[in-house]
Parts: C-alpha cells; structure tokens; sequence
C-alpha cells in the first residue's frame, strides 16, 4: 500500500501547522506585554517569575527604564514573529497561492512583507541581544538570549535576504509571464 500526500494535502496540514504556531506566538506576545504591565503597574515582585519563569528582577531592581525597554524589545521580536505566521495564515487562507500560476503580485507581495519583517526580527533581535550582553557585562544577572527570544539575529537576517532574493525571481517570473501572454 503506497500513501501519497498530494500538494493540495501538504498545504493544508502547513495551514493547520501555521495556525498552531500563530496561536502559540500571539499568546508569548500577549504573555510578556501583560507580565510587563502586571510587573510594573500592580506587583513589582512578578519580575522574579516573568513570562515562562524568567527571572528579571535584578534588572526591575537596577533600572525601571531599562526593564520597559528590554521587555518592550521581546514583545515587537514576539509580535513580528506572530504577523509573519498571521500572513502564511492569511496566504493560505485566502487561496491566494495558485500552483497554476504560480507568478502573481499577491504572491510578490507576501515574499516581500516577509522579508522585511524578518530583517525586522532580525534588528529587534540583534539590539535585545546586544541590550542583553551590556547588562551581562554591568554585571546584573539576566536570562539567556535564547530564552529572551533573542537568538537567531544572524539566521532571521539570513532569511530575509534569501526571500528579497525569491521576491526578485518572483518579480521577473511575474514579467516574463505577462509578456508570455501579450505575445500569444
């Protein structure tokens, strides 16, 4: 017995897959603005117990500022973590990938959000990165990067270059295909 997944299949197991994901994203960046507000507004103690048991207490302890700052930073690297899966979300929600012609401005467009918010991901990332090493080095214990959301500055930067490369090729299929049918 031989099990075919056809692409019509693939896409919507990838859809069901980027709903969780989106889902999961939109509850870490809801998780870390209300642990923030709850922090600083109501009980400066939740700071030792922070989204997902982050201890950022020394830090509410050295500088307020500093803290709206940092958690600010891990909220926009979590909210453009989730508008990047809310446009596959709405990409495939909205049947706007045609395997039939594959090169149409819809398509365009979408490579091209996304590259630009994943070289978004990749500036939030770099700078919290960065914010995070200075306290390291002021000597205030702070939690990992990768733990902050902050890994992966390099790879998200690396992908946003790849899809303005795909958005390119996109743009000159998109050109070909248009003079295709003006010359038939």
């Amino acid at each position: 017995m031989e099990l075919k997944i056809t692409t019509k299949h693939f896409l919507k197991i990838l859809h069901l897959l980027s709903w969780i994901i989106f889902i999961g994203l939109c509850i870490e960046a809801g998780g870390i603005l209300f642990n923030a507000f709850f922090t600083l507004i109501i009980n400066a103690t939740a700071a030792k117990s922070f989204w997902q048991q982050m201890d950022l207490s020394n830090l509410l302890e050295f500088d307020k500022g500093y803290f709206m700052v940092t958690t600010l930073l891990m909220t926009v690297v979590a909210i453009l973590k989730a508008i990047l899966f809310y446009l596959i979300v709405k990409l495939l929600h909205d049947k706007k990938l045609n395997l039939l012609q594959p090169f149409n401005n819809d398509l365009k467009h979408f490579v091209v959000n996304i590259s630009y918010i994943a070289f978004g991901i990749a500036l939030f990332s770099y700078f919290g990165s960065k914010h995070n090493h200075w306290f390291l080095e002021k000597g205030i214990s702070m939690p990992d990067n990768n733990s902050m959301g902050f890994s992966g500055a390099d790879v998200w930067l690396f992908m946003g270059i790849i899809l303005l490369v795909i958005a390119q090729i996109f743009k000159r299929g998109i050109e070909i295909q248009s003079e295709n049918e003006l010359t038939i």
